[in-house]
């Protein structure tokens, strides 16, 4: 059995500059309220692997995208895994946490992802397009995204090409461990982190089920991204399994306090 009051690390960049978004903001809110149940630090992801020893559960959220600390997640994976540490997400996730490998993977398996290739002679797999977006296979946060035509396509190492979608609009649904929790939409393509309250039907659920029941995660926060193409279809842009912007200020006092009580119960779930 965990002990009554766990002892926390709570791994976040405070002052990681997200366009559109305030890390620190979110994590001081979750934290102040995680007190209540847990003891609890914060760690800058630099930090982890030399701090997590004594911790029951290491909890990774907005820690900014790994390839700005490569060597220390490497360390800290390393660690973690040597030592079983119990970490929340646990590192076995098959999406972001991974690469975005998963998004070929997908497309081959006929998942509805937007349609995805790492290599040019398979670009009669992207359908009709006059504009591809190619980015790394590691990146995040749009980092090393570009826009270009069939004749200027120039494919790097490490990258994948998908074509560029006209959609309507993007949608983000939110699980703690295989639970919905809320929706969150921006309604202007053009204003990613804009977001507002969206009402998710049962087949808009059952779209982002498949994606959480496919990555099989034990445990842990998920946050399912799509697009509603100009046909009405929902395509997925990427699950994120690492460490989910969760955008709480943009919900209800009720949907935080629900959130925060479903997080409370799954950390100690993980430590069982």
């Amino acid at each position: 059995m965990p002990p009554s009051r766990p002892r926390i690390l709570y791994v976040s960049h405070l002052t990681y500059p997200a366009r559109g978004r305030r890390y620190c903001d979110e994590d001081i809110y979750l934290t102040a309220r995680l007190r209540s149940h847990f003891d609890l630090a914060i760690a800058h992801p630099e930090d982890a692997a030399a701090l997590m020893p004594g911790f029951d559960a290491v909890v990774v959220r907005n820690s900014g995208p790994v390839m700005d600390h490569p060597q220390a997640h490497a360390d800290f994976r390393a660690r973690a895994e040597a030592t079983n540490q119990r970490v929340y997400n646990p590192l076995t996730g098959k999406a972001d946490m991974a690469g975005k490998q998963y998004l070929i993977d997908l497309t081959d398996r006929g998942y509805p992802v937007i349609p995805t290739i790492d290599d040019p002679a398979h670009l009669d797999r992207l359908g009709e397009t006059t504009e591809y977006v190619v980015k790394p296979k590691a990146g995040a946060d749009s980092h090393g995204l570009e826009f270009t035509t069939r004749d200027d396509l120039k494919v790097k190492a490490g990258t994948l090409i998908q074509p560029k979608i006209d959609f309507r609009y993007e949608v983000s649904f939110y699980f703690v461990d295989h639970d919905f929790q809320y929706a969150l939409h921006a309604p202007d393509p053009a204003r990613r982190w804009e977001l507002t309250h969206y009402d998710a039907t049962a087949e808009d659920l059952e779209f982002a089920q498949k994606f959480i029941t496919w990555n099989d995660l034990p445990y842990g926060i998920q946050r399912v991204d799509a697009c509603r193409t100009q046909e009405g279809e929902l395509l997925l842009v990427e699950l994120e399994d690492l460490n989910p912007y969760l955008s709480l200020d943009r919900t209800t006092d009720e949907i935080r306090a629900d959130f925060v009580s479903a997080m409370t119960r799954s950390i100690r779930r993980s430590l069982t």
